[in-house]
């Protein structure tokens, strides 16, 4: 399979989903704006969306009720996700764009939730509504109510692991840790309670993904990134680093930027594992050790 063609199994860009939009099975589209201490992302929907999409909570159909225990964004019971999709039109065999106007920096958890539930057509619109609406393409306000989906969700098609397994990643594979790298080093904490990462994961914040445009890199820039990290890519350019043995995983404050970084990956080839409880629920815990640099 081609880079090309494994890139183009997780992102989207504009001028492709306008075509796909006018087919006669066009896809399922969602709107995922949300952002850590924003509660807006509904009305802002309600101002101006993409035509026939319709707005998804990640707070409250993209996660379970937050714990210190399990972290702010548990992952949701298989069966309220199931209903939330159906919710969102999504059937058997759906195609399935979703997308956000922060670099895909919270629509990747949707992207997340719905391959590791089984959905195989899933795919991030590169640049968001930014980029839909840059190349001159319509949006439209109001509500969307969908025709109500039957897609059967089964957990299981994306690895992840728990506090232990991410524990054991950092010694014998690479864990990575999304968020900026102030949090990573320990010298702020704006939301949880001790600052510094987990033992022995590697710096490599989200933002570090994308384009001054929000859009992702392209598949050398990001290859070049995460080989650099340490990351086995396919193909990467020689020179660019040494990779690591062993499985990759990937964690941030919540389990939400992560996902954002287990996309990249996919869209590089890499398969990676999401520790969903991640720093949230990590940092609670005081038996789990943590470091600072």
């Amino acid at each position: 399979m081609s880079a090309d063609t494994v890139r183009r199994r997780v992102l989207v860009d504009a001028d492709e989903l306008a075509r796909l939009l006018a087919d006669d099975e066009p896809p399922v589209l969602l709107d995922v704006r949300w952002a850590l201490g924003r509660t807006d992302g509904h009305e802002r929907y309600l101002e101006a969306h993409l035509p026939g999409a319709v707005y998804v909570d990640l707070d409250t159909e993209l996660a379970a009720p937050p714990s210190p225990a399990a972290g702010r964004h548990p992952l949701p019971d298989v069966a309220d996700l199931e209903r939330a999709a159906r919710r969102w039109g999504v059937r058997e065999g759906s195609a399935v764009v979703a997308y956000d106007d922060a670099g895909g920096t919270s629509v990747a958890r949707a992207w997340w939730l719905l391959r590791w539930a089984g959905v195989r057509d899933v795919r991030i619109l590169d640049g968001g509504l930014p980029a839909w609406t840059g190349a001159g393409y319509r949006v439209e306000p109001g509500e969307v109510t969908a025709e109500p989906g039957d897609v059967v969700l089964v957990p299981g098609g994306l690895g992840t692991v728990d506090a232990d397994g991410a524990a054991d990643l950092a010694v014998h594979g690479l864990l990575l840790d999304a968020r900026a790298a102030e949090r990573y080093a320990g010298r702020v904490e704006p939301v949880d309670p001790r600052a510094g990462h987990v033992p022995g994961a590697v710096s490599a914040p989200t933002a570090g993904n994308l384009t001054a445009d929000g859009r992702f890199l392209d598949a050398g820039a990001l290859a070049a990134r995460f080989a650099a990290l340490g990351v086995p890519v396919p193909g990467a350019p020689a020179g660019t680093g040494h990779p690591t043995p062993g499985p990759v995983g990937v964690y941030c404050g919540s389990g939400v930027t992560a996902a954002h970084e287990v996309a990249a990956l996919a869209s590089l080839g890499v398969d990676a594992a999401l520790y969903p409880g991640s720093w949230s629920q990590w940092s609670h815990d005081p038996a789990r050790p943590v470091a600072t640099d």
